[in-house]
């Protein structure tokens, strides 16, 4: 009898092991379709971009094809603001305005303080996901010594939304207890290309700009090699963001996280500009240096 009982309960057990796991399995698959009818569920994508490019029809052809990747992989309409500085990119996230940036990281920490939007994801230059702050000045200008010898001559740095061209020079003259406002003849707001432009046609003696874009100048033809020559760079700094916004369904995110960490350097050739060879994954702590910077200057005020 105990035989029989004891079969009878191996019997029982395995018949409510399968019940479980086959419910299991329907719950895993309503999730699964809940998530995509979530994702299905936006009919158009506001994606935006900073002003990468000399101009905004120039932005928007080298970036809106990976825009229109993620678009089409997800079934959905879209649009594209190419934003006219850094700092508009952060409020246009931080209110609503996007729905997902391609933007620098100041500008991100900008965004996440003023309105909560998250880095998913951070793009990879030449396999790397790192770049380089950097000033460029007149050849011939006699700097041996920096920025010793440089005191007292004219420069431009960028908007104040930039990482490169405002942000980490102004940190790092901050930490060598300069400021560049009574050391120099300042001023800024100019985009990345223009400030290049600007010491190449003897409008400022030094400008800040940032390697990525010093090279894509002169690949492009728009800045001859010698035209201008790098007199500082900084220490490496974590590349742009691709962020979302703080309300945005989190399994479109996950989603768009999905695909753009999908994206191999053969995929990246015809989607994305050149030199980038797609993403890592990243979370507001891969930022946490820019924080501080801005924490530093005084551009930020620290939260609870």
């Amino acid at each position: 009898m105990a035989a029989i009982i004891d079969k009878t309960e191996t019997i029982m057990n395995a018949k409510l092991g399968c019940r479980a796991a086959a419910m299991i399995a329907i719950i895993a698959m309503l999730s699964t379709v809940a998530g995509a009818r979530a994702v299905a569920a936006v009919e158009t994508l506001h994606f935006a971009v900073g002003p990468f490019q000399p101009t905004a029809t120039d932005t928007k052809k080298a970036y809106e094809p990976f825009f229109a990747y993620l678009a089409k992989s997800l079934g959905t309409d879209y649009d594209v603001q190419v934003s006219s500085d850094w700092a508009g990119l952060a409020t246009a996230l931080a209110n609503d305005q996007a729905d997902i940036a391609w933007m620098g990281p100041w500008g991100y920490v900008l965004a996440n303080h003023a309105g909560g939007a998250e880095a998913i994801a951070m793009v990879k230059y030449d396999g790397k996901p790192l770049y380089h702050a950097i000033i460029v000045g007149k050849p011939g200008l006699g700097i041996k010594q920096w920025p010793q010898d440089a005191k007292g001559m004219s420069i431009s740095f960028a908007d104040v939304g930039s990482t490169s061209g405002w942000l980490i020079p102004t940190y790092w003259f901050k930490s060598q207890g300069i400021d560049p406002k009574t050391f120099f003849n300042y001023r800024d707001g100019a985009s990345h290309p223009a400030n290049e432009l600007a010491v190449v046609n003897g409008q400022v003696d030094l400008a800040t700009d940032y390697d990525r874009n010093r090279n894509s100048m002169i690949e492009t033809g728009r800045l001859p090699a010698n035209a201008t020559e790098v007199v500082w760079t900084s220490d490496p700094l974590p590349n742009d963001a691709l962020a979302v916004r703080k309300g945005l369904d989190k399994a479109m995110a996950a989603r768009v996280q999905q695909l753009v960490l999908a994206i191999d350097p053969d995929q990246a050739k015809s989607i994305m500009p050149a030199h980038y060879t797609g993403w890592v994954a990243a979370t507001h702590a891969d930022y946490k240096m820019i924080e501080q910077a801005g924490l530093a200057v005084g551009a930020l005020k620290a939260t609870n």
